[in-house]
């Protein structure tokens, strides 16, 4: 089904997953499941080789790809955090106790 729906052959989805570039889902049988996020990575992938990315640039792009979304997701948390405590600064400065639940989260 993925090799339909991608328009990849049996055998590439193989070196891909070998290759760690995909991760299906197994069943108990060992039947690979691919899921629409798999199936959306398969596109990618092929989207890079018809721009005529060889595969040694695939797996690095779609390793800075996913390193990159880590970190905007750190980046995201850590801007959180700082508007947090640039309030509860705020707030201790005019003389107010910041409100905070357990292991200091404000409710």
């Amino acid at each position: 089904m993925a090799s339909e729906l991608s328009g990849v052959g049996h055998q590439a989805l193989r070196l891909y997953e070998s290759k760690g570039l995909l991760t299906p889902a197994r069943t108990e049988g060992g039947t690979r499941r691919y899921s629409d996020d798999d199936i959306a990575r398969l596109r990618q992938i092929t989207d890079l080789f018809a721009d005529g990315v060889n595969l040694a640039a695939v797996e690095r792009i779609l390793t800075l790809e996913g390193r990159n979304a880590d970190l905007e997701h750190g980046a995201g948390r850590l801007e959180s955090a700082n508007a947090q405590l640039t309030s509860d600064n705020a707030q201790t400065r005019h003389g107010q106790r910041p409100v905070t639940t357990g292991e200091g989260q404000r409710p």
